[in-house]
C-alpha cells in the first residue's frame, strides 16, 4: 500500500514512543507487571483514539491507517504485553461502542476510552466453553423494563485486572441461537461483579489476565450495546477488528526480528565466515522474510475488503491462521539462528517465542480457523463464527 505523509508521521511518532516505553520489558515480563507509565505515554500520544470519531476526542483514522500505526508500534516496542493490552482496549470496548452504541453510550463512555483514562476489556470465553460461544452459560434476565440481571463467570479476560469498563457477552435467548446473545457495557464497580486475581501465564505476561464472576449484576438496559439479541453481530464485528489490529502488531514484531537476524548473521562469525554466508542460515532468513511479507499482505488486503463491505469471512480466518503460525515460526527460527545466545532470557527471543504461541490460541485457535475455512468452502459442518478467545 501507498502511505501519505500524514500517515507516515503518525507511524513515526508511534515508533519513537515504542522505543521508549519498551525499555525494561524483560524485567516486566519476569515480574508479570503492567507498565502504567507506558500506558500513560501511549494515551498522551493519542494511540487509543486512532480510529474513533473526533467529536469524542479521537483521531478519526481509517482501519488501514490504524493498522499501519500499530504495526509501527509492534516494530519498535519490545513490550508485547503492553502492545497487546493497547490493542485489546481499542477493539474490546471502543470499537463496539462506536459502531453499535447509542448516542448516550457514546457520550458517556467513548471520551474515556479514547483518552485511555478508562481501560477497556471484554468478557466472552467461559472456563468450560472454550470455542463454543453459542453454548455460553452466562445469562442476562430482564429485571423489569429498564434493566437486566447477569449471572455467570468468564475466563481468560485480558486487561481484566486493570479494566474500568468491560463488555460482557451473555445469553438472553436459548442456547445455540445466534440471536440469543447480547453485549452489555458493565462498569467495574457494579455491585455483584467480582474481578479475579491476575493469572500467571506462559507469555504476554505484562498484559494482565483474570477470571470474572457475575452474581446478580444489575445492568441498565441503556447499557446494552446495539440491541437485545444483537450480541453475535457485535462480536463478529469486534473479532474482525481484533484479528487485524492484534496481528498487525505481530507483523511489526516479526519485521524487527527479521532485521535482528539479518544483522546478527552479517556479524556473527563461525569457522572463519559470517554465518549468513552459510546456505542453511540464509535460507532460514529468507523464510522469515517471506512470512513477514505474506502476513502483511493478508492483513492489509483483508482490511481493504472489510472497508469496501465485501465478504471477508474467509480472508479474516486465513489471515489469522497465516500470521499466528508465521509468528511462531519466526520466533523459533530466530532462536535457531542465534543458537545458545537465543536460548538465553537476556536476549529476549525466548520471550518472543512464548508470546507468539498465544496468537495460535486467542481469537480462535489454528484448528478452529481451519474448520471455519473448510466450512466456508462447503466442507463439513459449519464451525462457530465466534471462536475461542483464549486471551480476551
Amino acid at each position: 500500500m501507498q502511505w501519505n505523509e500524514d500517515q507516515k508521521a503518525l507511524r513515526a511518532a508511534a515508533a519513537a514512543l515504542g522505543a521508549v516505553i519498551g525499555d525494561g520489558h524483560l524485567e516486566r515480563d519476569a515480574d508479570a507487571s503492567f507498565s502504567r507509565d507506558g500506558w500513560k505515554r501511549l494515551c498522551e500520544a493519542g494511540l487509543p483514539g486512532l480510529p474513533f470519531e473526533p467529536e469524542y476526542g479521537g483521531l478519526g483514522q481509517s482501519l488501514s491507517t490504524t493498522m499501519y500505526v500499530l504495526e509501527g508500534l509492534g516494530h519498535s516496542c519490545r513490550d508485547a504485553g503492553l502492545n497487546f493490552s493497547a490493542s485489546t482496549h481499542l477493539v474490546s470496548a471502543g470499537v463496539p461502542v462506536q459502531r453499535f452504541g447509542s448516542a448516550e453510550l457514546k457520550r458517556r463512555f467513548l471520551p474515556g476510552i479514547v483518552d485511555g483514562s478508562t481501560i477497556g476489556a471484554h468478557a466472552i470465553t467461559e472456563a468450560d466453553g472454550g470455542s463454543d460461544v453459542m453454548g455460553m452459560r452466562t445469562t442476562a434476565v430482564p429485571d423489569g423494563e429498564d434493566a437486566f440481571v447477569l449471572n455467570g463467570s468468564k475466563a481468560f479476560v485480558s486487561n481484566g485486572p486493570i479494566a474500568d469498563l468491560i463488555v460482557v457477552y451473555a445469553r438472553t435467548g436459548r442456547p445455540g441461537n445466534p440471536a440469543g446473545l447480547t453485549a452489555f457495557l458493565v462498569e467495574r464497580d457494579t455491585p455483584g461483579l467480582t474481578v479475579g486475581r491476575p493469572i500467571a501465564k506462559m507469555g504476554l505476561r505484562s498484559s494482565p489476565l483474570c477470571e470474572l464472576f457475575l452474581d446478580d449484576v444489575r445492568v441498565p438496559r441503556s447499557q446494552v450495546i446495539g440491541s437485545v439479541g444483537a450480541g453475535f453481530l457485535v462480536l463478529d464485528h469486534v473479532m474482525k477488528w481484533e484479528i487485524l489490529c492484534s496481528f498487525v502488531i505481530n507483523v511489526g514484531e516479526m519485521q524487527h526480528r527479521l532485521e535482528q537476524c539479518v544483522s546478527y548473521a552479517r556479524t556473527r562469525r563461525q569457522f572463519g565466515r559470517h554465518i549468513g554466508s552459510y546456505q542453511s542460515v540464509s535460507n532460514l532468513i529468507v523464510g522469515m522474510r517471506i512470512d513477514v511479507e505474506t502476513s502483511r499482505k493478508w492483513l492489509y488486503d483483508t482490511a481493504e475488503k472489510i472497508v469496501g463491505r465485501e465478504n471477508a469471512a474467509v480472508d479474516v480466518a486465513i489471515s489469522k491462521l497465516v500470521v499466528s503460525e508465521a509468528n511462531v515460526r519466526s520466533a523459533l527460527t530466530a532462536i535457531q539462528i542465534y543458537g545458545g545466545h537465543g536460548y538465553m532470557a537476556e536476549v529476549g527471543l525466548e520471550k518472543e517465542l512464548r508470546n507468539a504461541v498465544a496468537g495460535t490460541l486467542y481469537s480462535g485457535t489454528t484448528q478452529i480457523q481451519q474448520q471455519r475455512i473448510a466450512a466456508l468452502m462447503g466442507l463439513g459442518r459449519p464451525a462457530p463464527a465466534r471462536t475461542e478467545q483464549g486471551l480476551e
